[in-house]
C-alpha cells in the first residue's frame, strides 16, 4: 500500500503529521513518501505541482493531501498559484468524483449554529463532479495578466461545459452510493437559467431509469442552499456539478459545527483517490498548534476504506474519533463551555491513544 503524502502549505504540515501518526498506530504495512506541493513547491521548484510530485501521486495507491495556499501568492499569475496544484492532480489522476460527508456527531450538536433538532443525527453525502464545469471549460477569457490581475481589461469570461459521459458517470456514482444509504438522490442544478444544467438534469433523469429502486428529485441550487439551512435532514445523497458542489459542501460543513471536522475523498474509475480535509490552509493560524486535525484523520479513514481495502482499520479510526469527542476534548473551532480545549498535537495524541486501546474496535 503506497501512499503519497503531500502536506502542502499553512496548517497542512501540522494536520497531516497527526494523520500519519494515527496511521502508524494501526500497525499496518504502508509505504509512505512525501513531496512538496502548492506554495511550498513553488518556492522550491517554481511550480505548484512539479513533475516529481505528479509522478509520485500517479504511482501511489492513494494520496494524503493537506492544504495549499497563502495570501502572499495571490499576485502570481493564476497557473502558478498554489491552488492550481489540486486542479492539476484532479485532472491528471482523473479524479472525477468528490465525496464529502457531512455528519453531525452527537457530541458536537451544540457547536452548530442551527437548532439541535435540525441537525441532530445529520448524515448527508455530497457528491461533487470534479473534472468539468466552469473550472475546466475553454476558452477562459484570459487577458495579459499583471500580478495575476487584468488592469485595463473591459471583460473576462469563463465557459461552463459538461459532456454526456461526465454527467452519466457521476450520476451512476451517486445512485450506487444511495443504494448503500437511504436510497434517495437529490440532483442539484440551475436548469431554469443555464443550458448546461438543463442538459445535466436531462442526463441524470435518463441514467435514473437504470436505478428504479432509488428515489430521485431535482432541485435548483438556490433552493438547495436554503433547504440545507432550513431542513438539512431531508437530504441523503446530493449530486451536483463542480462549482455548485464546491459551495454547497462548504455550507453543509458548517451545519456540523466546524469545517475542521469534515473529510473528503476524490476518486477515479480505479478507486485511486486523493484524500484531504474540506478546509483550507488557514495561514492565519499556521504554526500555532491550534488547528483541528480531525478532518484530516477522518480523511485517512476514508482512504483506508475506499482505496486501500482496509475497512476494519477505517472503522477503528472513526470509532477512536468518536471516543475522543465523547471524552470532552476539543480544539478551538469546536470548543464550548464544559469541554477541554486542546491543540493539534494533543488531539492527535488522544486519537492515537484511543486506537491503541483494545476496546476501540469499531
Amino acid at each position: 500500500m503506497k501512499i503519497a503524502v503531500l502536506p502542502g502549505d499553512g496548517i497542512g504540515t501540522e494536520i497531516v503529521a497527526e494523520a500519519i501518526r494515527v496511521l502508524d498506530a494501526l500497525d499496518l504495512s504502508f509505504e509512505m513518501e512525501s513531496a512538496l506541493v502548492g506554495g511550498a513547491a513553488y518556492e522550491a521548484h517554481g511550480h505548484p505541482l512539479p513533475e516529481s510530485t505528479l509522478k509520485l501521486a500517479k504511482e501511489a495507491d492513494a494520496v494524503l493531501f493537506g492544504a495549499v495556499g497563502d495570501w502572499k501568492y495571490d499576485k502570481l499569475d493564476r497557473p502558478l498559484r498554489p491552488e492550481q496544484a489540486i486542479l492539476g492532480l484532479r485532472k491528471n489522476l482523473g479524479l472525477f468524483a468528490n465525496f464529502r460527508p457531512a455528519i453531525c456527531y452527537e457530541q458536537l450538536v451544540g457547536a452548530s449554529s442551527l437548532k439541535p433538532e435540525l441537525i441532530s443525527g445529520l448524515d448527508i453525502l455530497i457528491i461533487r463532479e470534479l473534472t468539468g464545469d466552469i473550472y475546466f471549460g475553454q476558452p477562459r477569457g484570459r487577458r495579459t495578466a499583471v500580478d495575476g490581475h487584468f488592469p485595463g481589461a473591459e471583460e473576462a469570461f469563463d465557459t461552463m461545459r459538461y459532456s454526456r459521459p461526465e454527467v452519466e458517470r457521476i450520476a451512476r456514482v451517486a445512485f450506487e452510493a444511495a443504494r448503500k444509504r437511504n436510497k434517495r438522490v437529490t440532483s442539484v442544478d440551475k436548469a431554469n437559467v443555464l443550458e448546461t444544467f438543463q442538459f445535466w438534469k436531462d442526463v441524470v433523469t435518463e441514467v435514473h431509469k437504470d436505478y428504479p429502486d432509488i428515489e430521485l428529485d431535482h432541485m435548483y441550487v438556490d433552493n438547495a442552499a436554503m433547504q440545507l439551512v432550513k431542513a438539512p435532514k431531508k437530504f441523503d445523497v446530493i449530486v451536483t456539478g463542480n462549482m455548485f458542489g464546491d459551495i454547497l459542501s462548504d455550507e453543509a460543513a458548517m451545519l456540523t459545527g466546524s469545517i475542521g471536522m469534515l473529510p473528503s475523498a476524490s476518486l477515479n474509475s480505479s478507486n485511486q483517490g486523493l484524500y484531504e480535509p474540506s478546509h483550507g490552509s488557514a495561514p492565519d493560524i499556521a504554526g500555532k498548534g491550534v488547528a483541528n486535525p480531525l478532518a484530516t484523520i477522518l480523511s485517512a479513514a476514508m482512504m483506508l476504506r475506499f482505496s486501500l481495502n482496509q475497512a476494519e482499520a477505517a472503522d477503528r479510526i472513526e470509532s477512536a474519533v468518536k471516543h475522543v469527542l465523547a471524552s470532552g476534548l476539543r480544539t478551538g473551532d469546536i470548543w464550548s463551555e464544559g469541554t477541554k480545549r486542546v491543540g493539534t498535537r494533543e488531539m492527535g495524541d488522544a486519537v492515537v491513544a484511543a486506537i491503541t486501546k483494545k476496546t476501540i474496535t469499531g
